[in-house]
């Protein structure tokens, strides 16, 4: 009796949960559809004002417009977080509007890629270029935020605030120790000795071979960072890097000493130095607007042009089907390209990559159709973000011009597949057996729940080998190289920008602007009018479209932080990707 009482109450509990989940995710819904519906307010900038920007939140490489594209989990309200598109459009839209004096850039904590840094920095060099002032501020300065701060004109610390300065670490998190404990085994097949995207379920470690491109690669990173701050603070690079090196820099003060800051002081210090630079006579009248507000400021008024160059977002991993918002499906890709081929007065597409790649399958859809906008006479220009490597590049080999950032990733030509056996896991953990009909000796093939034969396992290496031969010959028609050179920078090794331009998978250095600059050449263009795809959702059809999907994701994102991550790759262990993967590395956090 006692049992059914626990069983009921248990019960109960259960239920009540749910039921509070349910309102929780309802008023969220609500919430979501009432600050997604608002219309934008129109800001007006006063004179005399400082930019603020503030860039301490996930940068995407557009602006989000779904429903909970800009709820924080955290505080329950709605704010504006802008993508890099827009970043870069309200900092080019400040250096022409006399009444923006300068900007004033809050520093902290910084949790984007290099690349993406790298394109606001190079932006904020040209605004400097106006004649206009950047104000740098902060108390806890990341290694991120600094090399991002180090154009500013004048870069203050607060007193009792700290410079990081260690130089770069890369971790990669492996779960073989944990599947062995459950007794499940990866079975594994891959193309490339560098193709470490499964090593986590097969070593403890990392592989010698994986270890060699790991390291090169944060040598080339943790080189152009020296050079580019030692440029930037007007320091001598060796000295630099020996301060980095040994940890010298420890306390703000030290900062100061080796003139990697300007200053330290307090934030109404700060205020009074800004009030004296846009001519204020009282901190109080001191007049700021926030990037996101300064969204809303209509800019200068252009002429509508009839020639347009498509801008392509693939951005997120690569999947088969239509996908959403945060991935690149197959399907809806496909959709967008043909849009864009059968547009006549689409001149020119720029596709801007940031992806590690995913389904081999849906990365052949995409750049089947992307050889089709070529075919039809229309240039095709890259340009590379955070990540375009193994599906990322493999989507990007057909196009006339391949432009990366110095610090993006790339390459990772090499492809793998992955099957847990999870037949130990559910009889010896669970105590949960299985037992099979079949009409066909392979009738079963696929299944978790037993070990694959020998045959089975030749099948599926056989298949890798195939697909990884299919990705070189493409690398190698699209970039006008020997299949057997394509496998000497493939073997699935991961590059820098840098070392992919060396090594030809690259064509030039550089962001957005000039991939657009190349576009517009090639198409024999003056005037355009940039359109971008795939065409966003509006909030009503994203919560329509599978919202909660969302609000889940974004939920445990908050929840988990730093280890969200292990999260959803465990998460892909669990719902086995179907068919060849082309993934880059598996976790690995830079820092």
């Amino acid at each position: 009796m006692g049992n059914f009482f626990r069983l009921v109450f248990a019960s109960l509990v259960g239920s009540l949960l749910s039921f509070v989940f349910a309102i929780l995710l309802f008023f969220i819904i609500i919430i979501g559809m009432v600050s997604g519906l608002q219309d934008p307010k129109v800001a007006k900038v006063k004179a005399n004002s400082v930019l603020h920007l503030d860039l301490s939140y996930e940068i995407t490489e557009r602006t989000q417009k779904g429903l909970f594209s800009n709820f924080d989990f955290g505080s329950m309200e709605s704010s504006e977080n802008l993508g890099l598109n827009d970043l870069i459009k309200n900092i080019k839209k400040a250096a022409e509007d006399d009444d923006i004096k300068g900007i004033y850039l809050e520093l902290g904590m910084m949790p984007n890629g290099l690349a993406t840094i790298e394109a606001i920095r190079n932006e904020l060099i040209k605004f400097k270029a106006s004649g206009k002032f950047i104000v740098a501020y902060g108390e806890v300065v990341t290694q991120k935020a600094y090399y991002l701060a180090s154009v500013a004109d004048e870069l203050y610390v607060n007193p009792v605030g700290y410079v990081e300065l260690k130089g770069f670490a890369a971790q990669l998190t492996f779960f073989k120790n944990m599947l062995d404990k459950l007794d499940i085994q990866a079975q594994v097949f891959y193309a490339g000795q560098f193709k470490s995207a499964t090593e986590p379920f097969r070593y403890d470690k990392m592989s010698e071979p994986n270890r060699v491109q790991v390291t090169e690669y944060l040598t080339d990173v943790y080189g152009h960072f020296i050079s580019q701050i030692a440029e930037a603070r007007k320091v001598d690079a060796k000295v630099l890097d020996s301060l980095v090196y040994n940890l010298a820099v420890r306390e703000a003060g030290d900062a100061v000493k080796n003139k990697l800051i300007t200053d330290t002081i307090y934030f109404d210090m700060l205020q009074t130095k800004l009030a004296e630079k846009t001519g204020t006579e009282k901190v109080k009248d001191l007049e700021f607007i926030s990037i996101s507000d300064y969204n809303n400021v209509a800019g200068k008024e252009k002429d509508f042009e009839d020639d347009k160059i498509a801008v392509l977002y693939a951005e997120g991993n690569i999947v088969d089907g239509d996908g959403d918002e945060t991935n690149i499906g197959s399907a809806r890709f496909r959709k967008a390209l043909q849009e864009i081929r059968e547009d006549d007065d689409i001149k020119a597409l720029v596709i801007r990559i940031n992806s590690g790649g995913g389904s081999a399958l849906a990365s052949e859809i995409i750049l089947r159709e992307v050889n089709l906008v070529k075919a039809k006479g229309i240039p095709v220009i890259v340009s590379m973000g955070d990540v375009a490597a193994s599906g990322g590049y493999y989507i990007a080999a057909y196009a006339d011009t391949i432009i990366a950032e110095p610090n993006t990733v790339t390459g990772s030509i090499g492809v793998f597949g992955l099957l847990p056996d999870m037949g130990g896991f559910f009889n010896d953990k669970l105590g949960i057996t299985f037992d099979t009909v079949k009409i066909g000796k392979h009738s079963d093939f696929g299944t978790v729940t037993r070990a694959l034969t020998a045959e089975e396992m030749s099948i599926l290496q056989v298949g890798v080998d195939t697909i990884y031969m299919k990705f070189k010959r493409r690398v190698a028609e699209g970039r006008g190289m020997t299949v057997e050179y394509v496998d000497s920078v493939g073997q699935g090794r991961i590059w820098t920008g840098i070392q992919a331009q060396k090594n030809g998978l690259v064509d030039l250095l550089g962001g957005m602007d000039l991939a657009l600059d190349i576009a517009k050449n090639s198409a024999g263009i003056e005037k355009y009018r940039v359109v971008e795809y795939p065409k966003q959702k509006d909030p009503l059809q994203a919560l329509l479209g599978g919202g909660t999907e969302e609000v889940e994701a974004r939920f445990m994102k908050h929840q988990l932080g730093e280890f969200y991550p292990m999260w959803v790759k465990m998460g892909e262990l669990k719902n086995v990707p179907s068919g060849v993967q082309m993934r880059i590395p598996f976790i690995m956090e830079v820092y």
